[in-house]
């Protein structure tokens, strides 16, 4: 590369003196452009001219899956989004949240629904009850739409429907009596709805899965999935398929095992309606 050189005036007269300031202000404003610090007078404030741009993050479906044992085997480090060690099975007792929660929704029939997590599972029923109710009043899941009330109500209280946390045996044999085998690869792996039971899959609930991962979705965002998915089976809702390549994800849709090319989403409502996909 060929530089020009620039020689400066010797002169200590006067005019030469003016002559350097000329010179020196002009090189300084040439720094500062290459440093980004050159102040524009005409914008409003002194923000500076070459500001250095927000970096969007990169779309869901662009992040490479991490290196993990496949479905259905024990989760590798890579695919646990909380640490700690999980049980695979606990006592198949299981402790109930006491109390009555706040209605939730404004409309609708009212279906009264407890919460249960297995004894042994090493989960707080409190804190895996107020996730529960914290995604089921949000606008954007089931009681969002005005036709839906729901309500959390002690364990010894009649209700339409229970969501159990159990250890991924438990939840197993919990899902096979009620006529749904959550097996892949011979270990039980999904989350299901048995007739008046959630039943949420311990694994699931510590380790996400796969696309969720993938995709570098927070674990906060897979239990509202997996929260409203399975309610939404107990509301009388099968799965569905992708309506467009790209879009988010219908929550019918069977996220913990496929995307069906759409994107990850955890809600049944988008805006004002529903977000519903071909049914399979």
């Amino acid at each position: 590369m060929i530089h020009e050189v620039v020689r400066l005036p010797a002169t200590r007269s006067p005019a030469g003196r003016e002559t350097w300031r000329r010179w020196g202000s002009a090189l300084l404003a040439l720094v500062m452009l290459g440093t980004g610090m050159l102040v524009d007078p005409r914008r409003p404030d002194p923000t500076p001219v070459a500001a250095v741009p927000s970096v969007a993050a990169p779309p869901a479906q662009a992040v490479a899956a991490p290196s993990a044992a496949p479905p259905g085997s024990s989760p590798s480090p890579s695919l646990r989004q909380r640490p700690g060690d999980v049980p695979t099975r606990g006592s198949g007792a299981f402790e109930y949240a006491t109390g009555r929660g706040p209605v939730l929704g404004t409309r609708g029939p009212l279906r009264r629904f407890r919460v249960a997590v297995e004894r042994g599972s090493g989960e707080e029923v409190t804190a895996f009850a107020a996730e529960v109710q914290a995604t089921l009043g949000d606008p954007r899941s089931w009681t969002g739409g005005g036709g839906l009330r729901l309500q959390l109500v002690s364990g010894s209280d009649p209700a339409e429907f229970t969501v159990y946390l159990a250890t991924r045996d438990t939840a197993g044999r919990m899902c096979l009596r009620g006529g749904i085998d959550i097996r892949v690869g011979g270990r039980p792996y999904t989350s299901c709805r048995a007739v008046g039971k959630v039943i949420i899959n311990l694994d699931r609930w510590r380790f996400s899965a796969r696309p969720y991962v993938a995709a570098a979705v927070p674990l906060a965002i897979y239990r509202q999935y997996v929260i409203n998915h399975e309610v939404g089976h107990e509301l009388g809702q099968r799965h569905q398929g992708c309506p467009k390549a790209g879009g988010p994800a219908p929550v019918m849709v069977q996220q913990t095992l496929t995307l069906r090319g759409c994107l990850p989403y955890a809600w049944p409502r988008r805006g004002n309606t529903l977000l519903t996909g071909p049914p399979l």
